[in-house]
């Protein structure tokens, strides 16, 4: 799949030592979610900080959407703490995501809650 290309396009820079930034991490989550591989997505942000890079909204939003897709809301919900542990700000795009999740988790408690939290 795409995926596999997108992981295998950055693992070819970082050989050739031709260093990936946030865009390059951005676009394999992206391929990851599309691809509903959200615990690789996650790896994936884990290397990004590894390699001294922040990720930045649009990444962690790809996570937080490929932990819905797959059912895995309290995965979506461990970013966002994260998230704002790291001091990354969250945007709507981020709430919809978690409302999602925890949507399709059943946690409709969870869920109001981020609702409450986005008025």
């Amino acid at each position: 799949g795409e995926w596999e290309k997108a992981l295998h396009l950055l693992s070819v820079m970082m050989r050739d030592k031709v260093e990936p930034n946030t865009i390059s991490f951005c676009a394999a989550v992206s391929a990851l979610e599309e691809g509903g591989e959200w615990a690789k997505a996650l790896q994936l942000l884990r290397v990004m900080v590894q390699h001294r890079m922040e990720p930045n909204i649009g990444t962690h939003n790809a996570v937080i959407n490929a932990c819905d897709s797959a059912g895995k809301w309290e995965q979506a919900l461990q970013l966002f703490r994260s998230m704002e542990q790291s001091q990354v700000k969250s945007d709507t795009i981020t709430f919809n995501a978690l409302i999602s999740a925890c949507e399709t988790g059943g946690e409709w408690e969870v869920a109001f809650h981020f609702c409450t939290a986005m008025m």
